[in-house]
């Protein structure tokens, strides 16, 4: 049996939670002692302790959630917390240079602030080696022993040359200069007259009949002869300018040795590390070998003619860059491990950079291993990086780098430049360890998206974090709230809040989280009422903060972001949106639909028809056959038509046409919560009742005619309620919901004060039958034991009017019984709307 209208109507008390009625165990925030304590996400905090605490590969974390619910400033308290002052700092972290492979430079780990003197150490060697190493090889002592050498190695050359010279004398040669080409060589000729002449002079001579031919060919013969012996003098003072070089190397570095190897042997043992130990040895062995070029004068740049008549410099090489350090992460000042937060996350911040001089006139680059950039992935190894996902993933070639190195636990540096492929570097640098616990933060589409279509993502984020967007409403949690209220005020200086006021804030938590049991943990938006509420305090100059000024400031955020709600307003105001609140329809109800503009959602009721005919066709969704209608509220349209064939197709068919239209509705309607209005206009166009227009009707239905809850129930009611006001209100004009929305109640004061005073009504079913005796006053009907609905009913009526179409079919019909079957309907699928 349907209930009484007195039954289903909702006192003033179940149509918002009055916090002040429950009471606080404060009269103001100030009594209340400050906490930086994370609010009402024990299941997310749980997960990232978990993530954080295993240090398997792989256990990084993907927080998901709903902006504004805590979830970067969670991780930063968490981390914090986790992070101990008196933990060792991870390694410093540097590139040397690979004396083996160049374009490899090789990665040395140093405990935390040790690399940092490591290159100190470095460059006070370079600057000692550039220094001394001049002054010791210009030293009186070096430079006699030079002299000798070198004296002795010429006397030999000279004894060499001159005893070659007499023997030649003796076979009447000399031993001349003479110029080929550009170049003068040493060369034999014979002597005529005291004097070396030339062969060619020689064969004049011959031709003048001053020389016998014999003698040409004695002096050819003999210049063949002591041509092998000259070729045996220059090998013989190649060997002996080998032998001075040799000589003079070994002075050198017996000169230069004892003063590099001390120097290399102090830096050694202020470090413990083998990887030092090879890279001095390599340093070193350099030294020795390239003595030459330290000792040389700088001739300043060199100049190179690439234009005709101009001359560009050409920038010199430095000659210790070997020797020198580069500290890619310096931890000597880090405390604990690292935790690095990363808000522009693009391939040269997280991965770092090789960079390159660019020569302007000359074109190309160059570069080095001194050139090698850390970005926040390095900078991080030890420790923790938070990076935003959608961030990440907009970044040209950030994700699949990064997904990279979780997977092979290794950074390598490599400049992301799509642009410059011709130019890019040779530089290859070793790998670096990747002992680092990435912390990512997204929404529900990102993290399932990568779920389901990155076979990767899994392995190197199995810690899922969710935040949740509400809490148990209990006296704890209420606590809380108001501890956080303090910890605002506190941190930003803010007035206080009285307990009026912090039930004010409370109030709205609970009307942000949708039902009475729960409380908001969008915190951002709670932060930014009591700002709000705090200024609006300031302006009324109260020291305290109380219930008005939330109520003030709370209207003051409608009122800047609800300018379309007010110019629909207008359009009702102004009757060209249609819409009744008096008097009775036949098949014409008032529906409800939740607008939302992002940040502020707001209900307005909208005029549902239904129109019926003798026909085969069903209901007709108006909205589906012109392409307005989204998939839910198609299958709500199907749902109705189950209810009516159980409810009356089970002695015969339906043959009939029901036409249901959203009126003015041009933007699409998509929802099943106009199900059970549906249901109501289309039971009034059967039977023939008029429908209450002084009343609105929101709730979805099943195929058993009972009533489901729906969203946004609360906005609904005080959309209804601005129409009926703005219209005038006649204290019969109401509102019907379903039963199971009442304790998602959190109505506006207006709303609820004209309950209080009976201008306004709200009505909460359960099932078909309820809502349209409600609707009609007439009761719904239930069948006898004959299966015969009582006469007068509403069900009583719409069934006779079904027997009447089919009976009226029939005769139409004749010996044709294909006019009684159901005409088949295309079930494509409609475009998708927005939500109604």
């Amino acid at each position: 049996m349907a209930a009484k209208k007195k039954d289903l109507e909702l006192p003033p008390e179940k149509l918002r939670w009055n916090c002040m009625e429950d009471g606080f165990c404060v009269e103001c925030s100030d009594q209340l002692d400050f906490s930086e304590e994370i609010i009402g996400q024990p299941r997310a905090i749980e997960a990232i302790k978990v993530g954080l605490d295993v240090t398997s590969l792989g256990y990084n974390i993907f927080i998901t959630g709903l902006a504004g619910t805590g979830r970067t400033t969670t991780i930063r308290k968490l981390l914090q917390q986790l992070k101990s002052e008196t933990e060792d700092a991870p390694p410093d972290i540097l590139y040397v240079y690979n004396f083996g492979d160049p374009d490899r430079p090789k990665v040395i780990y140093l405990p935390a602030g040790k690399g940092k003197r490591f290159r100190s150490d470095m460059e006070t060697f370079i600057k000692n080696l550039s220094e001394n190493l001049v002054k010791l090889f210009e030293s009186d002592v070096y430079k006699n022993k030079r002299k000798d050498l070198i004296r002795r190695s010429q006397e030999k050359q000279k004894e060499l040359i001159d005893k070659f010279q007499e023997e030649l004398k003796k076979e009447n040669f000399a031993l001349v200069q003479v110029q080929v080409g550009q170049f003068p060589r040493l060369d034999l000729q014979p002597l005529f007259d005291g004097k070396p002449i030339s062969f060619d002079e020689l064969n004049v001579l011959v031709q003048e009949g001053k020389i016998p031919k014999e003698v040409e060919k004695q002096f050819i013969d003999k210049y063949q002869e002591l041509e092998g012996r000259l070729d045996e003098v220059f090998k013989q003072g190649r060997s002996i300018s080998s032998e001075l070089e040799e000589k003079l190397k070994k002075l050198n570095d017996a000169t230069a040795m004892p003063m590099i190897e001390s120097m290399i042997e102090d830096i050694k043992e202020r470090y413990d590390s083998s990887d030092i130990d090879q890279h001095l040895d390599d340093i070193k062995q350099h030294v020795i070998d390239n003595l030459d070029s330290f000792l040389k004068k700088d001739k300043g740049q060199q100049a190179q003619q690439v234009i005709p008549g101009m001359q560009i410099p050409q920038p010199q090489q430095d000659p210790f860059l070997p020797y020198r350090v580069n500290l890619l992460v310096d931890n000597s000042k880090t405390k604990g491990r690292p935790i690095i937060e990363e808000t522009n996350p693009t391939f040269r911040n997280i991965f770092g950079v090789i960079e390159r001089d660019v020569n302007g006139l000359r074109g190309g680059s160059r570069t080095d291993f001194t050139k090698i950039k850390a970005g926040s992935l390095l900078k991080a190894t030890g420790g923790f990086l938070v990076v935003n996902a959608m961030d990440v993933l907009t970044e040209p070639g950030v994700w699949q780098n990064l997904k990279r190195s979780l997977r092979n636990n290794i950074i390598e540096v490599q400049s992301y430049d799509p642009f410059y492929l011709f130019s890019s570097s040779g530089l290859k640098p070793e790998h670096i360890k990747a002992n680092i616990k990435i912390v990512m933060i997204g929404d529900y589409f990102l993290y399932h998206l990568l779920s389901h279509h990155d076979e990767d993502f899994r392995k190197i984020f199995k810690i899922k974090a969710e935040f949740d967007t509400v809490m148990d409403r209990d006296d704890d949690t209420l606590n809380k709230y108001c501890v956080f209220i303090n910890k605002i005020v506190t941190n930003e200086n803010l007035a206080h809040f009285d307990a009026s006021g912090m039930a004010g804030i409370a109030e709205f938590g609970v009307r942000l989280a949708g039902r009475k049991n729960k409380l908001s943990t969008r915190f951002n938006v709670i932060a930014d009422l009591i700002r709000e509420s705090s200024y609006h305090a300031s302006k009324d100059k109260t020291e305290k903060v109380d219930y008005d000024h939330v109520q003030k400031a709370i209207k003051g955020w409608i009122r800047r972001v609800n300018l379309p709600e007010d110019k629909i307003q207008e359009l009702y105001d102004e009757g060209t949106l249609m819409v009744d609140t008096e008097g009775s329809e036949r098949g014409q109800i008032n529906g409800l639909a939740v607008y939302s503009l992002g940040d502020y959602a707001f209900g307005r009721p909208t005029r549902i028809t239904v129109t019926t005919s003798l026909g085969r066709k069903g209901v007709i969704n108006i909205e589906r056959e012109s392409e307005l209608s989204g998939k839910t509220h198609n299958k709500g349209v199907l749902i109705l038509e189950g209810f009516l064939s159980k409810m009356f197709a089970q002695d015969k068919p339906i043959t009939m046409n029901a036409s249901i239209c959203f009126e003015q509705s041009y933007s699409g309607v998509d929802g099943d919560s106009a199900s059970s209005t549906e249901m109501f206009c289309l039971l009034s166009a059967l039977s023939g009742a008029p429908l209450r227009q002084d009343m609105a009707v929101t709730g979805s239905m099943n195929q058993n005619g009972e009533i489901q809850p729906i969203g946004g129930v609360n906005e609904k009611i005080e959309g209804f309620f601005k129409v009926c006001k703005n219209k005038g209100l006649t204290g019969k004009q109401g509102v019907i919901i379903p039963q199971k929305n009442v304790n998602d109640l959190m109505l506006d004061h207006d709303v609820v004060q004209a309950v209080e005073d009976g201008k306004f009504h709200v009505y909460a079913i359960e099932t078909i039958a309820e809502g349209i005796e409600l609707l009609t006053g007439k009761k719904a009907g239930e069948r006898n034991a004959k299966g015969e609905f009582p006469e007068g009913t509403i069900n009583y009526l719409v069934d006779k009017q079904l027997e009447e179409y089919m009976n009226t079919a029939r005769k139409l019909a004749g010996d044709d019984n294909s006019l009684l079957k159901p005409k088949p309907k295309k079930r494509g699928s409609a475009k998708k709307k927005s939500k109604k």
